[in-house]
């Protein structure tokens, strides 16, 4: 992604961005909406504020509501949705759910169309397109009047929901990234458990003790020590923020050079070619976490998300363990993500309602029991303490993750990236795959890439 889709776990499955889909022509009737948004906040805001954030009196009321995800995701949300009807009679919750590619697909038909369901479940990519777009309604003076609540979440990550500083959409879950690696095969190259404060350069080490091994995979070629992390913009991200960088400088403006994408494509090239990470062919074919180098037996370490975690453990055994993501000199670029958000379609016939039954999925604690860590930390603190305590397995070991990498200290979330993200991080791992077959250097390749993203943010 970008980084391969990967095979959702029972629970909880992928969060972080499906396979590209594009950018969607921007809606229709964008100026409309935009408008209507923005009234439609500023005059609800009086009335939201004194409902009930788990009641009220509506009648006749049916709201819709979509999602992607799981078998597992789809029949807990539903659970949700029934309670909230018992909870408020009068109001129906129409509901629709689909796989990512497919959920990505309507979703920008239905904004193109005029109008979004009255409310949707969201990536973080999708925020500056649609809420630029005028599809979804701000939710600043709704929040402020106390119709939904976020006192419980942390206020730095709300920003995940932000565009242009207005709040458009709110986490349903908060994911951090790691690696999933072989502990056995560590301890045999005397690899010592990785702390949240290991380097890139002791990563590079790592890689190269455990090809040293001199381990063969199961259709007999060299064992390597984890994926190539070349192709992927959230490892670029991640390694970017380590160092004091960002992706973004604003919707309009990369916050990298062509010096610092150079540097990390040298970086991942020269242990490409060394033999210490999988090659071109096992990098370009990795699309899920069975035909990832790791999955397939090729490698001992593979970047990810935390709540497709599980899914390695399923596939390898119980040694696979989850460890921080590098960093720059003890700097962590690792930083606390919305898994997915909600947001309410601008063109929604009853906000009031709809703003109700965000805050029902958000904070109510029975809601929470219910979806559990389906979209990965519920982003509600009480909620999250309360559902951990069931927690066991690798779902309970990435909780604890979560909460070491807290402590250790990570770098506020970045706003939701631009309108041009989408194509900017197909085309990241496009440019790369010319430097995996020797068509480009890893400059001219940087430069093509920063040429085609300047292309994409122009206003």
């Amino acid at each position: 992604m970008p980084e391969p889709p990967v095979r959702e776990a029972p629970l909880p499955d992928p969060p972080v961005p499906g396979p590209p889909h594009g950018r969607p022509r921007s809606p229709s009737r964008r100026a409309v909406l935009t408008v209507a948004a923005a009234g439609a906040s500023a005059a609800l805001a009086s009335t939201l504020s004194a409902c009930s954030a788990a009641g009220g009196s509506s009648r006749g009321v049916t709201l819709t509501f979509s999602w992607w995800g799981n078998d597992d995701r789809a029949a807990r949300t539903e659970k949700a949705v029934r309670l909230f009807e018992k909870e408020n009679p009068g109001i129906t919750v129409r509901t629709s759910n689909g796989d990512f590619g497919a959920y990505m697909q309507k979703l920008a038909t239905q904004a193109a169309g005029g109008g979004i369901p009255d409310v949707a479940q969201l990536d973080y990519r999708q925020i500056s397109q649609y809420a630029g777009g005028g599809a979804l309604l701000r939710l600043d003076e709704i929040l402020s009047g106390g119709a939904i609540r976020t006192a419980e979440m942390d206020r730095e990550f709300l920003r995940t929901g932000t565009y242009e500083e207005r709040q458009f959409a709110l986490p349903m879950g908060r994911g951090i990234t790691g690696y999933a690696y072989d502990a056995a095969l560590y301890r045999k190259a005397g690899i010592r458990t990785p702390r949240p404060s290991w380097t890139w350069q002791e990563w590079a080490d790592a890689n190269r003790r455990i090809t040293a091994l001199k381990l063969k995979s199961p259709d007999g070629r060299p064992f390597t020590g984890a994926n190539d992390n070349g192709p992927n913009e959230d490892i670029f991200e991640t390694w970017l923020r380590s160092r004091g960088g960002r992706l973004y400088a604003s919707q309009t403006e990369l916050g990298f050079t062509e010096d610092d994408l150079t540097e990390f494509w040298t970086f991942c090239d020269d242990l490409r070619r060394a033999g210490t990470v999988a090659g071109s062919k096992d990098t370009v074919q990795a699309h899920s976490i069975e035909t990832s180098p790791m999955g397939r037996g090729l490698a001992a370490a593979d970047f990810t998300w935390d709540a497709p975690f599980p899914g390695y453990v399923g596939l390898l055994g119980g040694d696979i363990r989850f460890a921080p993501v590098p960093t720059t000199g003890g700097r962590a670029g690792s930083y606390f993500k919305a898994t997915m958000l909600l947001g309410i379609g601008a063109g929604t016939e009853h906000p009031e309602e709809a703003a109700r039954l965000v805050d029902f999925l958000l904070n109510d604690v029975r809601a929470g029991d219910i979806l559990g860590f389906s979209r990965s930390t519920p982003p509600n603190r009480v909620i999250a303490a309360r559902v951990a305590k069931t927690l066991t397995g690798p779902e309970k070991e990435i909780y604890q993750y979560a909460r070491m990498m807290e402590k250790y200290g990570l770098a506020a979330p970045p706003t939701a990236p631009p309108r041009g993200d989408v194509p900017i991080q197909t085309a990241f791992t496009r440019t790369y795959q010319r430097v995996l077959y020797d068509l480009a250097t890893p400059r001219q390749a940087a430069r093509e890439l920063l040429d085609e993203a300047d292309r994409e943010l122009r206003p």
